[in-house]
């Protein structure tokens, strides 16, 4: 268990605040403040388990979610072309990495993953995989928002009598649904900013999201 937790202890700590916050905090608060409105417009409370299968559960969650898969997903990707002098996120300016090297030249490498070793299409998937999985989370939570954002809305339309009913697809088209998205995504956004940008100035000793604490303002990457 020790030697577990030495080689996992990153994905366990974070996995596990993950958990936390989403199920105890999130979740139970969500519930709390759901519970409230139902009593309030005359209805019964729900438990627990059953707050979990309703709009306004998964309406919280797919609209955080989706805009984190966004944001993970870009930076992948930008990150692959665009440079920032100075920032340890950043790849450096004119220097070969390991991660440009052509991975036919190590077809052969008995400890590369299967699909280096095979080609082809399987490759080609493989070298894109990180980005493309990153896509595919952001594209199903953007739908799955739209799908429990259009619950929300007809509970409420019905709740005020109103026969105003929309679908997953037609609540795309409404601004609240772009309210709910591009608020958190210009923060996720600012984030990646200021994590770009501060690297260049300031540092983390022991951290691999940071330069060496002697290193030159103008070095760029992490090595």
């Amino acid at each position: 268990m020790r030697q577990f937790l030495r080689n996992n202890g990153l994905s366990v700590v974070v996995v596990g605040a993950f958990l936390v916050i989403w199920l105890v905090g999130q979740t139970w608060a969500g519930m709390r403040t759901y519970n409230e409105q139902e009593r309030e417009d005359g209805e019964s409370a729900v438990s627990f388990p059953r707050y979990l299968t309703t709009a306004h559960f998964g309406e919280a969650t797919f609209e955080n979610w989706e805009s984190e898969f966004l944001q993970m997903g870009m930076y992948v990707i930008l990150t692959v072309k665009l440079r920032q002098r100075g920032s340890a996120e950043s790849k450096p300016l004119d220097e070969a990495v390991p991660q440009d090297e052509d991975p036919r030249d190590h077809r052969r490498d008995t400890a590369a993953p299967w699909p280096v070793r095979r080609g082809g299409a399987w490759l080609a998937l493989y070298k894109n995989s990180l980005g493309l999985t990153f896509l595919t989370l952001f594209v199903g939570s953007f739908l799955l928002h739209s799908a429990a954002g259009s619950r929300v809305f007809n509970g409420e339309q019905a709740a005020n009598g109103s026969t105003d009913h929309v679908t997953g697809w037609s609540y795309l088209a409404r601004s609240q649904f772009w309210f709910e998205s591009l608020q958190n995504w210009q923060s996720e956004f600012l984030a990646v900013a200021s994590i770009v940008l501060l690297t260049i100035f300031l540092r983390q000793h022991g951290s691999p999201e940071s330069k060496p604490v002697h290193a030159a303002t103008a070095t760029t990457g992490t090595s």
